[in-house]
């Protein structure tokens, strides 16, 4: 089995769609790679959340016939010479965890909660809130840790088994290789509950027996060229960067039975079926995407976070409808059920003045005694306004009047932007959970909008009645957001964990309440996926959520475009 060491693991909570990096973990490092050159800022069109570093892909022109990225060729056949140095290497990321080596969660010696490093929002401050919290609402007691192991012990790793003929092309070839055992666990796993539980308790049972670095895909992190006149971008397939499919206006797929792309960049063609659709989706199954136009757009000039609160996700819900009815969301809008609003408070930093402690206090007392608003009902939506700032301002003043219609409260600024937090470090609360005998995961789906409601609350209570069955002992963390809108409905962003102490094999308990979980929204008339993809985890429900008419379409496209099965394998059919 190999592995290709430029295909690093997926960096998503949820690694059911391979290949696939999550955006707040690895758009700072795409859009760094990106910065080297001179030329007028650009950002690609849309996305869930533009506004944050992390989220954005900025191009700058580069000189299409310079080297590398700035990096180095001078490529060797490993084992004693380490030569892949990317920003994603097991030198900078977790080899059993989430995200950066310097970045988790810790109690610090004064018993709160803090973020270690300097590469997020949160990092370096003090969650004074978030302790308790999570005490009260996971039934955690900090004195009770978990073991797990610190390094890796190469000799815990299956051993490696290669044909030797294979390895006497590969020199000959030039191509870079390893069979270390660190290489080879890194890029045997992505970053499900599973395999990381796995790695922290024991050893995955299956890792690739050798690791390669192809010469020319190692660095194809390019912006190749820019073109301002049709606002669009040709970059190297290893750039990085959330919904990009919804940007690709052509691409060029390197495949078993030869190369795919289009012969013109028009933005619209009548030329059949879509081929690009053959590929988008097809999570890696087909071939190697290599180049790839993508739509970009200017960079707003101006950008203003805000808030509302709402009485009960009811009424939220039914003020998104309207927005997106109206064709008027912004550029990001998110609502959270009243336990994901408390989870987002509860990493609220340590505030700097005695001022600002009172006027908190304030609005909250506002909220709550003079509206009346429960504090155990409220749901909060987040918002992002972006453009030039005479449009932003007018376009604030529309979504506000309509919320106000549906009994929401303006929110402020702050709220806003702390609303995002959540998302760039959940990943390291999961780790920071399983520190405490707590396993936790995060799952999606879309519905249309009059199956939204039900579905979010049909979906929580089979969690919690699942986890009660299986004899967990404490209340599981079952919450959701609304996380995108559309004309015909929304998606929709689970979050649930729950405390795994007294029960013997709490994998296989997680697993079943997830499944479960999984056929709840399948039956309220929700999709498999919306954007996490099907991978290995979901493939089971697929031949349902499309039809047998439609699974034997895929299986037909798969069975021509790469008969031997090379790519992807086990992935999606």
């Amino acid at each position: 089995m190999v592995a290709p060491g430029s295909a690093l693991s997926d960096l998503s909570p949820a690694s059911s769609a391979p290949g696939r990096r999550h955006q707040a973990e690895a758009m700072a490092e795409a859009a760094a790679a990106s910065r080297r050159g001179a030329g007028r800022e650009l950002t690609r069109a849309c996305g869930e959340h533009p506004a944050s570093p992390e989220y954005r892909v900025t191009s700058r022109k580069t000189d299409s016939a310079g080297g590398e990225g700035g990096v180095g060729h001078d490529l060797r056949h490993r084992t004693e010479d380490r030569v892949d140095k990317t920003p994603f290497s097991q030198e900078v990321m977790k080899w059993n965890g989430w995200g950066y080596n310097d970045s988790k969660f810790f109690v610090n010696k004064k018993g709160q909660v803090e973020l270690a490093g300097k590469r997020y929002p949160l990092s370096g401050m003090v969650l004074p809130s978030f302790r308790e919290w999570v005490q009260t609402n996971l039934g955690i007691y900090w004195e009770h840790r978990t073991t797990s192991k610190a390094s890796l012990n190469p000799s815990d790793a299956p051993p490696s088994i290669v044909n030797e003929d294979f390895l006497y092309e590969l020199k000959e070839t030039n191509i870079s290789y390893s069979q270390e055992a660190d290489d080879r666990v890194f890029r045997a796993h992505g970053h499900c509950l599973h395999e990381i539980f796995l790695l922290r308790e024991g050893m995955l049972q299956r890792i690739p027996d050798i690791v390669v670095w192809p010469k020319y895909l190692m660095f194809k992190n390019r912006i190749l060229w820019v073109d301002e006149n049709n606002l669009t971008a040709h970059v190297e397939a290893g750039i990085t960067g959330q919904e990009l499919e919804r940007q690709v206006v052509h691409m060029k797929v390197v495949t078993p039975r030869g190369i795919i792309e289009k012969s013109c960049q028009g933005p619209r063609m009548s030329t059949g079926p879509d081929i690009h659709h053959f590929i988008m989706g097809s999570e890696g199954t087909l071939g190697v995407i290599t180049e790839a136009t993508v739509k970009i757009r200017p960079v707003p000039e101006y950008q203003k976070y805000g808030s509302v609160a709402f009485p009960n996700f009811e009424q939220g819900v039914a003020c998104l409808r309207e927005i997106a009815k109206q064709r008027c969301a912004p550029a990001s809008i998110r609502l959270m059920d009243n336990q994901q609003f408390q989870f987002g408070h509860a990493l609220k930093p340590q505030v700097s003045s005695i001022f600002t402690s009172f006027l908190d206090g304030l609005k909250k007392f506002y909220i709550t005694k003079f509206k009346g608003f429960d504090p155990n009902q409220i749901s909060v939506a987040t918002l992002l306004f972006e453009g030039d700032r005479e449009k932003v301002l007018q376009h604030e003043k529309q979504v506000y009047d309509i919320a106000a219609k549906f009994g929401g409260l303006a929110a402020g600024e702050d709220n806003g932007q702390r609303g995002y937090l959540l998302t760039y470090v959940i990943a390291y609360i999961r780790d920071l959970g399983l520190e405490y005998y707590v396993v936790g995961e995060s799952f999606e789906t879309s519905a249309p909008w009059d199956r939204v409601v039900d579905l979010c609350r049909n979906v929580k209570e089979r969690i919690r009645r699942e986890c009660k069955e299986k004899g967990v002992q404490f209340a599981p963390l079952s919450t959701c957001r609304v996380t995108q809108t559309y004309d015909a409905g929304a998606c929709i962003y689970f979050y649930f964990a729950f405390n795994y102490r007294g029960i013997s094999d709490p994998l296989t308990v997680f697993e079943q309440t997830e499944a479960a979980a999984r056929e709840e929204i399948l039956a309220n008339g929700g999709s498999l996926s919306h954007h996490h993809g099907v991978g290995k985890l979901r493939k089971q429900w697929l031949k349902e959520s499309i039809s047998d008419v439609g699974f034997g379409m895929l299986k037909s496209v798969k069975e021509y475009v790469d008969p031997s099965n090379i790519f992807g394998n086990r992935n999606l059919l």
